[in-house]
């Protein structure tokens, strides 16, 4: 799972359809004349032609490297496939891949993959997934939270309800982050996804001006963790921030200090933090 807004990193994996023929069928008006006013073909590339090729162009997507297979992909995500025709899948999974791939370089490239394999395989939960958490990488939050919400009508899974409410406090509307998360199953997610939560919750909370609440959100969470797993690196920054944010500058440089400790990969920026307040000290 990618990372939310918090970290200044992301959270945690049927599009546009084809066009019309771009032509009104041939039918007349009533003086027996074509309706050519009305004809496409004759309006400068504008109406249905236009409408037409932005449509095909979504369709057929950004090219796809040669090098790019398919099989990069999760078992599980390719035996999903199965169910398309066999040369339909290979083109869905090559986008799919190329998506995962580009999600972190070049989101806004990624969701364009991620589009044109919900053009061929619309009613897959794991296509439309694609299409949201790459529409969330790319800042396209209500897209992200409409094909999230199509995903989890499909398969009723709660893989991506970090990302879902993290997309509703980008739209501004904390209060329904909150209610996202209150409804969420805590007991039935895995601990990074429970972390991802936690943090968006409290950002919530910071959206809404309640600093004390915010901090009681993640005092809850496990940040005596003896784990160095990112998850626990994660709660400990936002908590850090979060006590900069309530003036609390020196628990805050203790926490930037203990993340630092745990974050081996780098994944935030708590050294740098830690060195600015007691700069600003200084």
């Amino acid at each position: 799972m990618s990372e939310p807004r918090d970290g200044r990193r992301r959270p945690q994996q049927d599009g546009a359809r084809r066009g019309g023929s771009g032509r009104d069928g041939g039918r007349r008006s009533g003086d027996g004349r074509e309706r050519s006013a009305r004809d496409p073909r004759r309006e400068g590339g504008g109406g249905r032609t236009a409408a037409r090729s932005e449509s095909q162009q979504r369709y057929d997507g950004p090219e796809i490297p040669e090098e790019i297979t398919g099989k990069e992909l999760d078992r599980s995500v390719r035996d999903q496939l199965r169910s398309l025709p066999e040369k339909l899948a290979l083109r869905v999974a090559r986008h799919l891949a190329a998506a995962g791939l580009l999600i972190e370089s070049d989101p806004k490239t990624a969701h364009q993959h991620a589009l044109a394999a919900r053009a061929r395989a619309q009613r897959l939960a794991v296509v439309r997934e694609a299409v949201g958490e790459t529409a969330y990488a790319a800042g396209e939050y209500a897209v992200a939270l409409s094909e999230l919400r199509a995903a989890k009508r499909m398969n009723g899974a709660w893989d991506y309800v970090a990302i879902m409410a993290d997309s509703e406090r980008a739209l501004g509307r904390p209060d329904r982050a909150l209610d996202l998360a209150g409804r969420a199953p805590h007991d039935q997610l895995s601990k990074p996804l429970l972390a991802e939560l936690t943090i968006v919750e409290s950002g919530a909370r910071r959206d809404r001006g309640e600093l004390d609440a915010a901090l009681r959100v993640l005092e809850q969470a496990p940040l005596q963790s003896q784990s160095r797993d990112p998850w626990v690196v994660r709660l400990r920054y936002a908590y850090a921030d979060t006590l900069v944010a309530a003036g609390r500058r020196t628990e805050a440089l203790e926490w930037f200090h203990r993340t630092e400790a745990i974050d081996g990969e780098e994944i935030t920026d708590a050294g740098a933090r830690a060195a600015q307040l007691t700069s600003d000290e200084d």
